[in-house]
């Protein structure tokens, strides 16, 4: 089809995603040539660290500890993004300068010092020599520049002034001032310790990014992606405005692997995005439908653009637990993105593309599910208790079994989908008409076998994210390799080459570590910004002025931290992003929460920030994912935009309502609630959802949208109704609550008040929340929480606190004053909220079927 003579050529847009993610230079022959090794080896040293078999030799000489590996892993992206990304726009790009080839191997060589020097080091720890000050004083300049060529100004010059403000925090105004820190202090901290540049997050970075990076590109280079992009086509394209709808699932299914949004709207909005405009969408709503759908993508676990590793090393809980808690707010998100791609297509009366055979009626096609469900469910039996069978029964050898089967299982698939017809591109492929889903599917099943295993390891072998990952890239990198040859004998097509997959898998070696070159320089530069916070307490310094301008009021500091979230946001990927304002931000929402009554789970807070930080994606005039899209639909960037900012509302919603409603996370609920919880939270997004789209059954009035919004909230967060009638909790003086010995039930969530002297030397209150973990009275929970307390004359102060005990991760300390206790009081059924807004949106149904009766 001609898409790109109205679009533009497929040439510019793999020109604009490799540049943003590979580099913009073009070098040929020796140097093209040294590049593409140097990326290869790279990504074969990461396989090699993530895999179990360098501790299976009997040597270290290939064994590296995270230390050492960190100073390895920042050497090869040093080097490839020097050589990979102009110093500007004058630069020549079609060959790389000698300049650039010595700053290079000098920036490589710094930041290798941590390994080569690695034994010295760590006999001194704390104390820094000249060689080490001088080797940094190269290392972090270089290191910004390189940041700057790969990502923009916006990190390197936000990092410049917090090492500033490292040096010179002596002569900033009292409220911000610390007593400044000297040359070596500041090396040591930023380039010798982990908490700088070699931090916790260039570590993320080594151990689990970049091999879900590299799974990523391997997938897509066997041809997943396509394979997704068609799949949700056939299955929606047919739907009032079906190609968006496509558009969102395809994006959803491309960010489960992707890491960068700009990457997914240029892979799927080539192909979506002229669909979009064939059934009726303006080039800036197209376009903008594709942004919101792809920066979606990268809040869907697994991947959720690198954070969720980063999560797990942050807040302290398991990477299970994080994907647990992200997966209802990103789903629910989708589904509303669906809802409103489907009120525009109702706006303008758009239809779907046909199909290419006729319709199936509906009871055969619920009985086709039903059939799928119970085939998939005893096929998931089996698999299951089977390979428990295996592991018994084999012992030590069933790893071996295990990888027969699944090879054979790969086998069996590729031979199904060798009985349908080859997929063809989706970007060279005219959709006049849809394919049946049914072709589409079985065509491709084996696609879905490295994500199957990658799911496994991680939710039932409970393996950690590297391994899993390591896994599912061995299955991909062998079906690219035997995929052609396999495919082309079971099609028996004539000269079959044994070693035609040979090329895609160095290509997409190649591409994941050029991918991942811009991501970890990103980490590194944002593990500065982390490092300045941790040295000079900077975080406490923001909670304080965030408390001051929101006058203590809980809703307003939110307001003033999203929109902070979405300034630092603003031109960074999503690593670097997520690492600056989770560093910045969440202690500020932690601090000043406490300190007025707010208590909330530490994942609700990162995801807060992290919500808002990708918000910066879509926001004008900075919004990078937009400028994309309008490159592909032909439209005005801010145009797009702005659209696109207006779909995105929705996720802006999520995180109030789930700092608010922490039970949105799946916090501490059951299965049969967690049901509850997603029925009423999508329930309520579709009702917001029409509310800020104008458009119900037929346009809506002003102040139907107006009692739509009401709707809505009552719906997310009855709380806030039932608590102007009874009070949530009554305060008790500690005193009084320790002489009644009431019996606290298992799982109860106690909130805390205690009183201590701050830096001013004036009492400073704040609220800590436990959990009783067992049943019994005060005392016990508190012993059971690691808190002893000590009482005398009617005061009760915090002795000690066991060191990795709930009290201490709730943030008690020694000295603290405990004041009271906050005792949950019994409130009417939040169904006295349900009820009289579902018969409200009832009322509304009923006035607006009713205006479009009397239209037609």
């Amino acid at each position: 089809m001609s898409q790109y003579k109205e679009s533009g050529s497929s040439t510019d847009l793999d020109e604009l995603v490799s540049s943003n993610d590979m580099g913009g230079r073009r070098p040929k022959g020796l140097q093209l040539k040294v590049i593409l090794v140097v990326a290869f080896v790279w990504a074969l040293f990461q396989l090699w660290i993530a895999s179990p078999f360098p501790y299976l030799l009997e040597t270290d000489l290939l064994r590296w500890n995270s230390n050492q590996a960190r100073s390895i892993h920042l050497s090869f992206a040093i080097f490839l993004v020097f050589l990979s990304f102009p110093f500007g726009s004058k630069s020549p790009i079609d060959k790389v300068p000698a300049t650039d080839w010595c700053i290079a191997i000098l920036a490589s060589l710094c930041t290798s010092y941590y390994l080569i020097e690695y034994n010295s080091i760590a006999t001194r720890v704390g104390a820094s020599i000249l060689q080490d000050v001088i080797v940094a004083c190269i290392g972090i300049p270089l290191l910004f520049e390189a940041a700057r060529r790969s990502l923009g100004i916006t990190l390197p010059l936000i990092a410049s002034i917090f090492l500033i403000y490292n040096f010179f925090g002596n002569y900033m105004p009292e409220m911000i001032a610390h007593k400044g820190f000297n040359l070596y202090e500041v090396v040591n901290h930023q380039w010798i310790t982990t908490e700088g540049v070699f931090g916790i997050a260039l570590g993320v970075s080594t151990d689990f990014v970049f091999l879900f990076v590299l799974f990523g590109a391997l997938l897509d280079k066997a041809g997943a992606g396509n394979y997704f992009i068609q799949l949700a086509f056939s299955c929606l394209g047919h739907f009032r405005g079906g190609p968006a709808k496509a558009a969102v699932v395809a994006s959803g299914l491309t960010g489960l692997i992707s890491g960068s949004s700009i990457a997914n709207v240029v892979t799927t909005g080539t192909f979506t995005i002229p669909m979009m405009k064939k059934v009726g969408f303006s080039a800036e709503k197209a376009g903008a439908v594709e942004v919101a759908s792809s920066v979606n993508g990268q809040i869907m676990p697994p991947v959720m653009g690198a954070a969720a590793f980063l999560m797990v090393e942050y807040v302290g809980i398991s990477y299970l637990d994080v994907i647990k808690h992200a997966f209802l707010p990103a789903l629910i998100s989708y589904i509303g993105l669906v809802y409103i791609v489907h009120l525009e297509a109702l706006k303008a009366n758009m239809q779907g593309l046909p199909r290419k055979t006729s319709s199936t009626s509906f009871i055969r096609k619920l009985s086709s599910f039903i059939f799928g469900f119970l085939v998939v469910s005893v096929i998931s039996a089996v698999v299951y208790y089977g390979l428990g069978w295996i592991k018994l029964l084999a012992g030590d050898e069933s790893i071996f079994v295990i990888s027969t089967l699944v090879i054979l299982s790969y086998v069996g698939l590729l031979y199904i989908g060798s009985q349908s017809p080859k997929l063809e591109n989706s970007t060279d492929q005219d959709l006049s008409e849809l394919p049946t889903p049914g072709v589409i599917f079985k065509s491709g099943m084996y696609y879905l076998l490295p994500v199957v295993v990658l799911v496994w390891c991680l939710m039932i072998e409970r393996l950690s994210p590297g391994l899993s990952a390591f896994w599912a890239a061995l299955l991909t990198i062998f079906m690219i390799l035997t995929k052609p040859y396999l495919d082309g004998i079971f099609r028996k097509e004539s000269n079959v080459k044994l070693f035609r997959g040979a090329k895609d898998l160095f290509d997409g070696m190649v591409s994941g570590a050029r991918n991942m070159a811009s991501i970890s320089i990103a980490t590194a530069t944002a593990g500065v910004i982390v490092g300045v916070v941790s040295q000079t307490s900077v975080g406490a310094v923001l909670a304080d002025v965030v408390e001051v301008l929101s006058f203590g009021n809980i809703t307003l500091m939110l307001i003033l931290v999203a929109i902070l979230c979405m300034i630092l946001g603003m031109g960074l990927p999503t690593t670097a992003n997520y690492i600056v304002v989770s560093s910045l931000m969440a202690s500020v929402i932690v601090e000043v929460g406490a300190s007025n009554g707010l208590v909330v789970p530490l994942i609700a807070v990162h995801l807060f920030v992290f919500y808002f930080g990708l918000m910066a994606d879509v926001t004008p005039p900075v919004g990078l994912a937009s400028f994309a899209a309008a490159t592909v639909s032909g439209g005005k960037p801010i145009g797009t935009g702005i659209i696109a900012f207006q779909y995105a509302l929705r996720t802006a919603l999520l995180p109030f309502l789930f700092i608010f409603n922490p039970d949105l996370l799946l916090i501490n609920v059951s299965a049969a609630q967690g049901i509850f919880i997603f029925i009423i939270a999508t329930l309520a997004m579709l009702i917001f959802t029409a509310a800020t789209q104008g458009y119900f059954i037929v346009k809506s009035k002003w102040w139907e949208s107006v009692l739509l919004l009401v709707i809505a909230f009552s719906i997310f967060r009855p709380g806030f109704w039932i608590d102007k009638v009874v009070e949530p909790h009554h305060y008790v003086a500690i005193s009084d609550y320790l002489e009644q010995k009431n019996t606290i039930e298992i799982g109860t969530p106690l909130r805390i008040h205690v009183s201590e002297d701050g830096y001013s030397g004036k009492p400073e209150n704040s609220t800590h929340m436990l959990i009783a973990r067992e049943s019994g009275d005060i005392n016990t929970i508190f012993e059971h929480a690691g808190l002893n307390l000590y009482i005398t004359d009617g005061t009760v102060e915090v002795d000690s606190v066991g060191i990795g005990s709930d009290a201490y991760e709730a943030g008690f300390e020694a000295f603290q004053v405990v004041k009271g206790i906050e005792v949950t009081n019994d409130q009417p059924s939040n169904l006295f909220v349900y009820i009289p807004s579902l018969l409200l949106l009832g009322g509304v149904i009923v006035l607006q079927r009713r205006r479009k009766k009397s239209v037609l």
